[in-house]
Formats: structure tokens, C-alpha cells, sequence
């Protein structure tokens, strides 16, 4: 008769003075802080996400390739999480650099994020351990074959699926050499990264060998309480061992799909267990045991498909493990699992030579290899009339696994894999994504580097964006949440190959998080100024421009001359630009019963100085001159002549303020660069204002805009006159403008802006 084992009276309980440290170490994992991707807040960030699309179902792949891989990179300091293909959020792409999908069928969802990453240069991979991406594979297999055709329709089309995501993505990480020829025909580059024993299958696996080898050799005075079952057990399986000089044979299927694996070694079985009377035969799993074993049915026994934990316990319970393969292309793909879970307890493998056997087994080392029933025979009857045999390959293998199959040390082999495959990343601090000219300024180039293939990102302390849509490109947003000196509640842990501060304030961060590669502080202004002496902020704004640690990069002439004079630093820069395309001109007509003038700038900085736009236009006649008053703050001065406040207008918009305009009076004293005049000039405007270190480089008085002395009333008030009066002035400076716009056009510049954070 056929016996069910229960468990083989084993339980994967840890127990005994042997598990103290497996407790503790238990007890700490227990207790490390996770990332739970559905419950915490979104503004996370990782080196990779796992999206799984395996059913769990079938346990097997998701823990192999999915929890296996995520130890082995986080064995590799790199930061994991998984998130199933089922519960993905449409916004996941904010939170990594790289993408790794496991066995997941294609949907609109599954292709809009490929595509999007793409876009984003996110790199995407997929894992796959099974040729289950073309039926062209899976219709070689019998199980398969055997399905009513309602559910081969079913499984069909999703074999067909999984390999149109496969194609879509930029690679693959696979399991086998076979499996890696397979998928080269539907992806331009293919890595291999084996299955290997996890943390816990080594843990285990330990387990089962200590109470093999080592509780019943106890004396029984000597064993504590809490192993006193398990120590009974092993002390009756082995004195009954010693007694009937048993040899037991195991072959743990796995799945149904086995079948036909298990016949083709049917006839070398038959001979042994007819030749040797103390062999017996256990089988686990989903398999059906052949009539053809039926004589020797009362040395045969059963246990269904468990749990991984409780494994280690009946493979090791055995003498010899087999593990058989039909030669077939879908099984060539194959793993080698049986051979490491076997390996990990001391137990010597006999196996088809097809494969990844084939290529991990040193034959007669660390296990058998068979081609033929001849070979099959041979091997099993070597082992079970030679214990030594038996024991010195089981120790072999038990070494080797340990040295080269286990997630410590596949580590650097799957890292390796990520750092060469990633899209280099770079980050942008900011303290707000409010628009204002140094923001525009540093979205610009984002933009022009994720159109040279850098996968970019904005942090920021603000929650209120996740995506940014500026310039036609879309921009992920994390906020990270702590202010400057609070990392240890940073929800962020992936690496960033490049973070460049946009305030000085942001600089702290930039120095503080500790996967950073390289450290940039673009500087647009000499922020010290911004506050007034007195001001503590003021000391801590001139402290970040002394820092040794710290590329400092800039876009004036002005800014990089204080920077070198002042505090000693080479910085590399690259002038502004502006998107001409953005502010079409046009020329302006001065038979208006009213002339425009707009003034520009924050009334609450003292440095935009606009108090004094608002003294000369004072001076101007109400009848012949209307006031137009932009400011992103939204705010103004009760005494200001306003006759239409802009407030916060969208940075698409400006241009339409421009056209409507005649005269930008810009009164600026401190600017590391000044956009709107410069603006101006391109829609065809005409420009007064103030010289500033910010707007020296481009503003030529009376070839392209007129200037004043600050402080001079008079002589602004003169300058609107003769712009207005002269005609021929306003053609001068027309045409003075729009040269200086298309010098300053932003397609003129990208080479040099991708050069900037090189």
C-alpha cells in the first residue's frame, strides 16, 4: 500500500540551544524597518522594483525569482522593493530607477509602463526561469497537451503575452544557458543570474541536518526540553535505519509537469529496487506514481506538495535524491534547484545530463550525471552499496552550493547586472517647483538631459506635485519630506548618481544623503544678499559657497567671477538660454492711445528693487501710460499705481503679457541672470532697467534696450520718453533684440548644458 507521511515527524520549529542565534537573527529581521508599498506615504524612492505577474498559486517562481534576487541585491547594498502586477499603481515610475518584471502576461497597464519608462529613461528587465513566452515551446509539453481546449486557449494566450511584454522591454534576466539562447531571439541583450538558496532555505536546511546528524547522537540527559520530540524522532528513525539498513530514494517532483521526467527513469528504478530489497522510494509532490512500481508499492511512500520551510526535513530524511529530465529544448531552459535544495542537506544527486545539471554538476564530485538507463543504474547502485561514496559527494556539493549557489554570493553577479543596464540618474534639489527664473532655469536643463538619456528626477519639500509637465516633457517628483540635517526619516534609499542643489538651502541635503555620487550646487545668485544683515540666514546662505566636497557650476559671467574672487572656487558654467519658440514677436504699436508698461519682480525681495519701477512710473501721466504689475508671490504695495495686477501667471502665459505690453521696466540691482528682459526683447518688446551682474552679458544700451543709473528717476523716465518718440531708436533696439533672443536659443545650448554635469 501506498503511506501518506505526515510530515515525517519533523516541524520546522526552531528549537534548542543550536537556534539561539537564528532566533535573534530572526527576532532583528522581524523588527528591521520595510517598506510596505501599499500603506506607506508615496514618496518613496528605490534602486528597483519587482513587478510580479506569477499567481501565488505557483510559490515556487516568486520566491526563486523574485524574493531570492531581492536578497541578492540587497546583499549587494542596493534598495528593493516588489509590488504585484495586479496592485500597481499608475504612478510607480516616480519611484525607481530600474524596473525588473517577473512573468507578467502584457496589458494596457503592463505596456503603458514600459513605454512611459522608456520615455523617462528608466531601464525595464524581464525575468523569466521558464520558456513559457511563445507556444511554440509550451505545446512540446505533454501536461500542456492534455488540457481541454477551452483551457489550453486560456494558458495559450497568455504564453503569448508574456513574450509580447518580454519584447518590449530592454532586456532579460534569466535562470539558465539554455534559457538565455531562447530569449536572445526576442531581446537585444540577455543575462543569466542563477537560482540560488536563499538566507532562510540555508537556515532550514541547517535545521534538518542537525537533527539528522547531531540530536540523536546526544545523550539523552544532555538534550533540552523543548527538543525532546524532535530528539525521540530521530533517535527512532535511527535506530530503525541501523535496523533494516534502509536506503531511501527521493524524488520531489514539484509540480504535475513531471510526469514524464519521472517515467524516463522509471526502468533503472524498477531494476534497483528489484535487486536491492532495502531500497524504498519517496515520492513528493504532484506526481502520479506508475503502474509500473506497483510491486514494490509497500517500499514506497508519499507526501503531497508542501511548503518550502518544510522541504530540507524530507530531502534530508533521504539517502540518495534523483532528478531526472526528459532531453527536451523546454527542459534543457531548466534549473537546478532539485540539485541545490539536495546539496544544501548532504544529500548526493543523480541526475540527467541535460542542462543546467549538466552544466553545474561535476560529475562523480558533486553529484551524477546520466545519459542512458545503463548510467542511471550504475550511479544509484554505486550509491547505495557505498556509504562513503555517498557521504563524501553530498559533502561536496553541500561546499560548493555554499561557496557559489546562495544569494550572498550571487550578490555583486545581479548588481553588476543593474549598475551596467541602469540609465544614469540625476537629481534635482529644489525647495518648490514655484515658477520663478532660476526654477525655469533648472527645469530646462532636466529636460535637455533627459532628452540626452538621463533618467531625471525633482525632490523637492512639497507634496502637491507627483508629476511636472513643463517644456513638453514630464518630470517625476518626489518630496523628501525632512528638512536639511533629518535624514534618518528620509523616505528615500535609492542611489542618485548625480545631485545637484538649486538654493542653499537644499545644499544640506545634497551633502547629508549618503547615495549620492556626485555632488553639484548650481548656483544662480549670491543668495547671501537675499537677506539683510542681522539675519542668521544670511551667514548660513555664505557658508555653502565654501565647501571642498561640493562641483560648483553657475550660468553668468558675474556669478562665476564672485565665486572664484570671493571663495575660491573654479566652477564650470553655461550661459541661459530661452525656448524662441515659446515667445513668437511681434512689433508693437506706439498710435495706442495708451502705452504698456510692465514691471516685473517680488516686492517683498529688497534686491528686485521694485519699489523704484513703481517711483517712475509715478512720474508718468496716467492718460498716456497703463501700469501692468507682475508678480509670481501675488502680492503689492497699497501705494503702487496698478491698472492690472498679473499676480502668478503660468509660465506659458507669460508671453501673451509680453506681446500685450510696450516697455519691460525691470529695476533688478541683484540677479545672477535676468530672463525677463531678455524675454522681452524676443516677443519684439522694448526694454528699460537697471545694470545688474545678471543682465550685463546680454543688454547693450542703445543697441538692444536702454539703461539707467539706479536711484535716477529722471533718466528712467527720460529712457521711456525717447523709446516712445523716436522711431528710429525703437528699430534699432527691435532688431538689436531679436538678435540677441536667437543667439540665446536654448537648441543652441543643450551640448554644452549635458556638459555641465558630466
Amino acid at each position: 500500500m501506498l503511506n501518506l507521511l505526515e510530515g515525517i515527524g519533523y516541524t520546522v520549529k526552531e528549537e534548542g540551544f543550536y537556534n539561539v542565534p537564528k532566533k535573534v537573527s530572526h527576532v532583528l529581521s522581524m523588527h528591521r524597518p520595510r517598506f510596505d508599498f501599499g500603506s506607506r506615504q508615496d514618496n518613496s524612492f528605490f534602486d528597483v522594483i519587482f513587478i510580479n505577474g506569477c499567481d501565488y498559486s505557483v510559490p515556487h517562481p516568486i520566491r526563486y525569482r523574485v524574493d531570492h534576487q531581492i536578497e541578492e541585491l540587497e546583499a549587494a547594498g542596493l534598495t528593493v522593493q516588489k509590488v504585484n502586477a495586479w496592485e500597481m499603481e499608475k504612478d510607480i515610475l516616480r519611484h525607481a530607477r530600474t524596473f525588473i518584471i517577473f512573468r507578467c502576461p502584457l496589458s494596457d497597464e503592463v505596456e503603458s509602463l514600459i513605454r512611459q519608462a522608456k520615455k523617462l529613461n528608466k531601464r525595464v528587465i524581464y525575468d523569466i526561469d521558464d520558456l513559457v513566452i511563445d507556444t511554440a515551446y509550451t505545446d512540446s509539453i505533454p501536461f500542456v497537451n492534455a488540457m481541454t481546449a477551452h483551457d489550453k486557449s486560456c494558458y495559450d494566450d497568455g504564453v503569448r503575452r508574456m513574450g509580447e511584454t518580454l519584447k518590449l522591454c530592454d532586456c532579460a534576466i534569466t535562470t539558465t544557458e539554455g534559457m538565455a539562447e531562447e530569449l536572445k531571439k526576442y531581446v537585444p541583450r540577455v543575462y543569466i543570474n542563477r537560482n540560488v538558496a536563499s538566507e532562510s532555505m540555508i537556515d532550514y536546511s541547517n535545521i534538518a541536518i542537525y537533527r539528522r546528524d547531531v540530536l540523536p547522537s546526544l545523550q539523552s540527559s544532555s538534550v533540552l526540553p523543548e527538543d525532546r520530540v524532535p530528539y525521540k524522532r530521530a533517535v527512532e528513525r535511527r535506530d530503525e535505519k541501523q535496523k533494516t539498513q534502509e536506503i531511501r530514494i527521493g524524488y520531489f517532483s514539484g509540480s504535475i509537469t513531471h510526469n514524464a521526467d519521472f517515467n524516463s527513469v522509471l526502468p533503472a528504478l524498477s531494476k534497483v529496487m528489484e535487486t536491492h530489497h532495502n531500497v524504498t522510494l519517496m515520492v513528493g509532490g504532484e506526481l502520479d506514481v506508475p503502474d509500473d512500481l506497483m510491486p514494490f508499492s509497500e517500499r514506497i511512500v508519499t507526501f503531497p506538495f508542501c511548503d518550502w520551510r518544510r522541504l530540507p526535513n524530507y530531502i534530508a530524511s533521504c539517502d540518495i535524491n534523483i532528478a531526472p529530465l526528459e532531453n527536451t529544448l523546454f527542459n534543457r531552459a531548466k534549473s537546478e534547484n532539485k540539485w541545490i535544495e539536495s546539496s544544501l542537506v548532504k544529500v548526493p544527486t543523480v541526475a540527467s545530463n541535460v542542462g543546467a545539471f549538466k552544466k553545474m554538476i561535476q560529475d562523480g564530485v558533486t553529484g551524477f550525471l546520466c545519459d542512458c538507463v545503463e548510467d542511471w543504474c550504475a550511479a544509484l547502485n554505486r550509491l547505495i552499496l557505498d556509504s562513503d561514496l555517498r557521504k563524501s559527494v553530498g559533502e561536496s556539493a553541500y561546499l560548493y552550493c555554499h561557496e557559489h549557489c546562495t544569494t550572498v554570493s550571487a550578490a555583486k553577479a545581479i548588481r553588476d547586472i543593474i549598475v551596467k543596464e541602469q540609465s544614469p540618474n540625476l537629481a534635482m534639489v529644489m525647495p518648490s517647483v514655484n515658477t520663478s527664473g532660476g526654477v525655469l532655469v533648472a527645469l530646462r536643463h532636466l529636460c535637455i538631459l533627459q532628452d540626452a538619456g538621463v533618467d531625471v528626477l525633482l525632490l523637492n519639500t512639497d507634496d502637491s506635485t507627483k508629476w511636472l509637465e513643463v517644456f513638453g516633457h514630464r518630470i517625476p517628483v518626489l518630496n523628501r519630506v525632512v528638512p536639511s540635517g533629518k535624514l534618518d526619516k528620509c523616505p528615500l534609499s535609492g542611489a542618485i548618481d548625480t545631485a545637484v542643489a538649486t538654493l542653499w538651502d537644499t545644499l544640506d541635503f545634497v551633502r547629508r544623503y549618503p547615495r549620492i555620487g556626485k555632488k553639484k550646487y548650481l548656483v544662480q545668485n549670491l543668495e547671501t544678499d537675499f537677506y539683510l544683515p542681522g539675519d542668521r540666514l544670511r551667514l548660513q546662505a555664505n557658508a555653502t559657497y565654501l565647501n571642498n566636497d561640493i562641483d560648483y557650476l553657475t550660468i553668468s559671467p558675474w556669478c562665476e567671477e564672485w565665486l572664484q574672487d570671493r571663495f575660491g572656487q573654479d566652477c564650470k558654467s553655461v550661459p541661459n538660454g530661452l525656448d524662441l519658440a515659446a515667445f513668437p514677436h511681434s512689433v508693437r504699436d506706439f498710435s495706442l492711445p495708451k502705452i504698456r508698461i510692465l514691471i516685473e519682480g517680488d516686492c517683498g525681495s529688497d534686491y528686485k528693487n521694485v519699489d523704484e519701477a513703481f517711483r517712475v512710473v509715478e512720474r508718468l501721466d496716467s492718460e498716456r501710460y497703463e501700469i501692468w504689475y507682475m508678480n509670481y508671490t501675488g502680492k503689492k504695495k497699497p501705494w503702487y499705481r496698478i491698472d492690472n495686477f498679473l499676480g502668478r501667471v503660468p509660465h506659458d502665459q507669460i508671453s501673451d503679457i509680453y506681446n500685450q505690453c510696450h516697455i519691460l521696466l525691470k529695476t533688478s540691482i541683484l540677479e545672477s541672470f535676468s530672463y525677463p528682459p531678455l524675454e522681452m526683447m524676443a516677443t519684439g518688446g522694448f526694454v528699460v532697467a537697471v545694470p545688474n551682474g545678471g543682465n550685463a552679458e546680454f543688454l547693450r544700451d542703445g543697441l538692444n534696450c536702454l539703461l539707467y543709473d539706479r536711484g535716477d528717476i529722471d533718466a528712467a523716465v527720460s529712457c521711456i520718453n525717447r523709446i516712445v518718440n523716436d522711431h528710429g531708436l525703437r528699430k534699432t533696439l527691435y532688431d538689436g533684440g531679436l538678435k540677441t533672443a536667437e543667439e540665446r536659443d536654448w537648441s543652441k545650448l543643450t551640448d554644452r548644458v549635458v556638459r555641465l554635469y558630466d
